[in-house]
């Protein structure tokens, strides 16, 4: 299997409500074999993407390819997606209603039945199978809609929020299950808000900012276009890199400070700070996820 045989491509969307563009040219690509983690604030335009990729709404420009080619009614009916709106029934049975969407995808009630229970156990629900949706924890309510995105073996996963409400334990489930895809092959897409979340896992990431793409790549390439950072830590005070010429204080705090460099080199710093006294450390800082988002949508 070549790559792109089952790469998902986002080619120049665009989308308006009224006088609004809440999606503007957007291009990324959801490979296989990897955690594609889209970021963004509120009304940044994530999940007006997500319903355009699934079809849930028009396209005002632009297209969504799927293998080299546009993406077509058949195709995404083999999607996975997980609405931000969750739209399940809450007066059915769990299982019943896990066994009715597989088999409208096509999976035969056998394997949707085993498929079912499969997924509850692995959500710690298998005791719950047979009651209301209403009756469980909101929390518990975001593992079936989970299991509902997954129960026919998507070729895609779409996935708005799907973190959203749970706890520690289930966090490393659903991370797990979605990292079971993309070893398989399956491209994965998935918005959240949890930035140090999507540190820890995404392969690959898409910022969004006012229905633009304002950053994408790996973390590692995202971190090589920002900003370099260094953490230095004397024997006295650091009240003195204000006035340092070619050097920009973030923090200060006491004997420590976190600096950028604007036109100094760490020859210029450390040789400056050595002749005011002792220097216990100077180290390249690496920036978060968090810091790579503040940068890219200032």
């Amino acid at each position: 299997m070549r790559i792109g045989e089952l790469m998902l491509e986002i080619a120049h969307l665009f989308r308006r409500f009224g006088e609004h563009v809440a999606v503007n040219d957007v291009s990324f690509d959801v490979v296989p074999g990897a955690l594609t983690g889209f970021v963004g604030g509120n009304g940044a335009g994530k999940t007006t993407t997500m319903r355009m990729i699934m079809g849930v709404l028009a396209t005002h420009g632009g297209e969504v390819r799927w293998r080299g080619r546009p993406v077509t009614v058949a195709d995404r009916r083999s999607f996975g997606y997980m609405p931000e709106e969750r739209g399940l029934y809450p007066k059915q049975a769990v299982i019943d209603q896990l066994v009715y969407l597989a088999r409208l995808r096509g999976v035969r009630t056998a394997d949707a039945g085993r498929r079912a229970g499969e997924l509850l156990r692995r959500f710690d629900l298998a005791e719950r199978g047979k009651d209301k949706l209403e009756s469980l924890s909101l929390g518990n309510q975001q593992r079936v809609q989970i299991a509902a995105a997954v129960i026919a073996e998507p070729a895609v996963l779409i996935l708005d929020e799907p973190f959203s409400g749970l706890d520690p334990g289930a966090v490393d489930s659903m991370a797990a299950l979605l990292r079971e895809y993309a070893v398989r092959g399956v491209p994965v897409l998935f918005s959240s808000h949890q930035l140090d979340l999507v540190e820890r896992l995404c392969d690959q990431l898409v910022i969004l900012s006012a229905g633009r793409v304002v950053g994408r790549g790996s973390v590692a390439d995202l971190r090589a276009g920002g900003r370099t950072r260094y953490r230095l830590v004397l024997g006295g005070d650091t009240g003195w890199l204000g006035g340092f010429a070619g050097v920009r204080v973030l923090e200060a705090n006491g004997a420590a400070a976190l600096v950028e460099l604007a036109g100094a080199s760490t020859d210029d710093l450390l040789t400056e700070a050595l002749a005011r006294g002792s220097v216990r450390e100077l180290a390249e800082v690496h920036q978060s996820v968090s810091d790579i988002y503040r940068e890219v949508t200032a």
